[in-house]
């Protein structure tokens, strides 16, 4: 029998466990593990066939003591509030982590971007910017893309805000296209930070990267850059699972010699679908969707959705398995992290090894209000020494504490908003 997860809870668990190890009082805790605001709402919406269809909206604020709210906007069929509320909280000790001074938000509409033409897409982003834009602002809560979303949605946000202000603001929103306030280096950074990351664990263990292998759950913008990024350093994908849109059912491409990323990104689609037909007419072996979490490989590489790591499929694993590098948002249940513990595989948390995001959303929101950009090897030099340094924090905690790696990220995103909220005077 299943067991069926909810991302909120699952971070209040992981969230729990950690305060009560740093010895929290309840006043704190009781703050810290639920949103500051939430804002739910409707959203109608023009239809291309003349109908007018109203689509569901959630904005929410965890925690903005270290600065203004920052988080991007899902747009997917499943959305919920829970899961928006658990992106938000992970946000907030994303930010703490990585040190940037911008706090937890997250956004969401219930919809199927696929299913939408451009126009119903322009409208409806429109259309959610009109129901919250009184709440946005640089300094207060600054969107930017997530699953479903991209640069073309974050213009079309930062235009009606522009319009509903009467002025410019560019640093409202970030991930938008380069040359109309967006930063070089966006597209590639949270899969560049991810290998970042893991160059530097690699690093420390004496491993090189030609010498290891990898498979991986997504082809989105956040595997693909990590496996660009991680095939250039001469590690070998075995395998990629992602969904088919064309069958709604999802796949593993495999290739025991590895993967060309270059050559599967050109016949993916813009939502991180590979074209199933053309994957076996280059020679990929097609397995079920979940085939990419049982090879026999070095590292496993979830770079999709939460809960897909748990303890039903942690069996399946294989042995040879020594890293867990979470580039998607809570991939990994909590009730798996005791089995991961036991087994000596070395996580890479989420919160840690995909935070090249919105840190680099960051310097795009620096460089709006500058009014001066960097060019892409100053932001990613930036973005390489910001994600090195979070860590080398960590796992120096890590090791000097005995903790497992999440545990000490936590402690360390924890540690660093709780004295926040204390200076503040809010408790």
């Amino acid at each position: 029998m299943s067991t069926t997860y909810n991302p909120y809870e699952n971070a209040q668990i992981q969230f729990d466990n950690v305060a009560k190890s740093l010895g929290l009082d309840g006043g704190m805790c009781e703050f810290l593990r639920v949103p500051q605001k939430e804002l739910h709402f409707t959203i109608p919406v023009k239809m291309d066939n003349g109908t007018t269809k109203t689509f569901q909206g959630f904005r929410v604020k965890h925690n903005i003591a270290r600065g203004p709210a920052k988080g991007g906007i899902r747009f997917h069929p499943h959305e919920t509030a829970d899961t928006v509320r658990a992106l938000a909280m992970w946000m907030t000790w994303k930010c703490a982590t990585v040190d940037i001074p911008l706090g937890g938000g997250k956004g969401g509409i219930i919809c199927d971007p696929p299913s939408l033409s451009a126009g119903e897409m322009e409208r409806l982003c429109r259309g959610y910017v009109r129901q919250i834009w009184n709440q946005l602002g640089h300094e207060a809560d600054i969107p930017a893309p997530d699953v479903g979303s991209n640069p073309q949605c974050m213009l079309w946000m930062m235009d009606e805000y522009e319009t509903i202000t009467g002025a410019h603001y560019p640093g409202v929103i970030t991930g938008k296209p380069v040359g109309m306030g967006g930063s070089l280096g966006r597209t590639e950074a949270t899969g560049y930070g991810c290998i970042y990351v893991l160059k530097s664990l690699l690093n420390l263990k004496g491993i090189v990267p030609e010498s290891t292998t990898a498979s991986m759950q997504g082809f989105g913008n956040v595997a693909e850059y990590a496996a660009r990024m991680y095939t250039e350093l001469g590690g070998k994908v075995i395998a990629i699972s992602c969904w088919n849109q064309a069958d709604s059912k999802a796949y593993t491409f495999r290739k025991a010699d590895g993967c060309d990323i270059v050559q599967l990104v050109g016949i993916k689609d813009a939502f991180g679908s590979i074209d199933k037909e053309k994957a076996m007419e280059l020679g990929y072996e097609v397995l079920p969707g979940d085939a990419w979490i049982t090879q026999d490989v070095d590292i496993l590489m979830p770079c999709a959705l939460e809960n897909q790591i748990t303890p039903a499929v942690f069996p399946s694993i294989s042995k040879q398995v020594k890293i867990l590098m979470e580039g998607a948002n809570g991939p990994t249940t909590p009730d798996c992290d005791p089995l991961i513990k036991d087994r000596g595989i070395t996580v890479l948390p989420d919160f840690l090894a995909n935070a090249g995001g919105v840190t680099c959303s960051y310097f795009e929101q620096v460089q709006n209000n500058m009014n001066y950009y960097w060019d892409k090897v100053e932001v990613l030099e930036k973005l390489e020494y910001a994600m090195t340094k979070a860590f080398r924090a960590v796992h120096e905690l890590s090791e000097t504490k005995s903790l497992y790696m999440r545990d000490a990220a936590y402690v360390i995103a924890i540690e660093r908003v709780a004295n926040a909220v204390k200076l503040r005077g809010w408790i």
